[in-house]
């Protein structure tokens, strides 16, 4: 990240807002976002696990892509809509459920990863799917949505919206106080809200490991909203740095980081993605490559690491006791909820096993590192039960 320039950089609606609460403004993703508040990033991080904490992720990609024409069947029109994304990625999308969230990747015919992203079943307008991709990648990616879907359907980016994520363990009861409804969606579950006079898209879904909610509002209404939320003691708001170390403490990969054009869903550790259907019929871009690797045919894996002394960041070598390169780490830094350093890396299988010790190279300096699970901490995601 760097310093924002905004004579090169788009701004998203709520700018003069962040400028006011004292949000340091940087770089990111080819806008100009905060990157923490004048409490800080330890501060923050550490009251979105407590309390509550509201982002702005304006910068984001949402979309929906809609049926030209209907067949007046429900179900024939959601299969519909699904076959047209379905040859991009290897999500089940078929199968949704009205409201159903699922996280997929967008892939490449060499089965690695264009972004990942999350694709709904709309739970009113049959032939519907809300879909949201990254920031860096959303051009291509619309694009080649757009491209798929041909004249049969319709793709509407929604990007020039506000899009707001509260996380934490109060986010629930904030947000119900201002939108009741929101306590009965369950994890990965979305759905539009009155509030006002507005309609807000929310779903029940984040990337802080934490229970929480992204809200898409129009940019008229965005301030009003903002204040609202802020004006509950439980919420602050939170830049993109405490962003990045609650996602990481999470186990939850950035794309251009820990994901990119040559990462499979199985190197990745993201194989649950590969949804069960697609994998029977292979009928999704690089199904031969991501198949084998499932097989246990792959050269490299994402693992945790838990590192002693100062955080290794990406680029950081990953080596084995003996001091050989092995691996790279791809995301890194200090978890202030554990008071340690963490990293994301990729190394060969049989370095993978929980508890194998290697070492990461930082500054020239060789130190301890330790395999181990992620999340690093526990996700508190709310699942309702069937």
């Amino acid at each position: 990240m760097a310093e924002a320039n905004s004579e090169t950089l788009l701004t998203v609606p709520l700018n003069d807002q962040h400028i006011a609460a004292g949000g340091r403004m940087v770089s990111f993703g080819g806008y100009s976002l905060p990157v923490q508040y004048p409490t800080g990033i330890m501060a923050e991080h550490k009251w979105t696990r407590d309390q509550a904490g509201l982002f702005d992720v304006s910068h984001m990609g949402p979309a929906v892509l809609t049926l030209g024409q209907s067949s007046g069947d429900a179900q024939a029109d959601h299969s519909a809509v699904a076959a047209l994304i379905e040859p991009l990625i290897c999500g089940d999308i078929a199968s949704l459920k009205p409201g159903q969230i699922r996280y997929t990747l967008l892939l490449n015919d060499g089965g690695g990863a264009l972004d990942d992203l999350m694709v709904a079943r709309s739970p009113h307008h049959p032939g519907a799917l809300y879909i949201v991709v990254n920031a860096a990648t959303k051009e291509g990616d619309f694009a080649r949505i757009a491209a798929a879907a041909g004249d049969r359907a319709k793709l509407q980016r929604v990007d020039d919206n506000v899009l707001l994520a509260l996380q934490g363990p109060e986010a629930v009861g904030v947000l119900s106080a201002l939108v009741p409804g929101v306590v009965e969606l369950g994890f990965m579950t979305y759905a539009p809200f009155q509030w006002d006079d507005e309609q807000l898209i929310i779903s029940r879904s984040g990337y802080t490991g934490e229970d929480g909610f992204e809200i898409l509002c129009s940019p008229q209404n965005a301030p009003r909203l903002w204040d609202a939320l802020l004006s509950d003691p439980r919420v602050k708001p939170i830049g993109l740095g405490a962003r990045d170390s609650l996602r990481l403490e999470a186990g939850l990969p950035l794309y251009g980081h820990d994901l990119d054009e040559t990462t499979s869903p199985i190197e990745a550790d993201l194989g649950f993605a590969v949804s069960k259907r697609r994998r029977e019929a292979a009928d999704f871009p690089g199904a031969k490559r991501i198949l084998a690797e499932r097989d246990g045919q792959l050269s490299r894996k994402r693992v945790g690491l838990i590192i002693e002394g100062a955080p290794a960041r990406e680029g950081a070598e990953i080596l084995d006791m003996a001091g050989s390169a092995i691996g790279v780490v791809t995301s890194g830094g200090f978890a202030p909820s554990l008071g340690k350093a963490i990293a994301l890396g990729f190394v060969p299988p049989d370095h993978t096993v929980i508890g194998t010790k290697l070492q990461v190279s930082v500054r020239g300096r060789a130190q301890a590192a330790e395999v181990v699970p992620t999340p690093f901490v526990p996700h508190r995601y709310f699942r309702k039960s069937v």
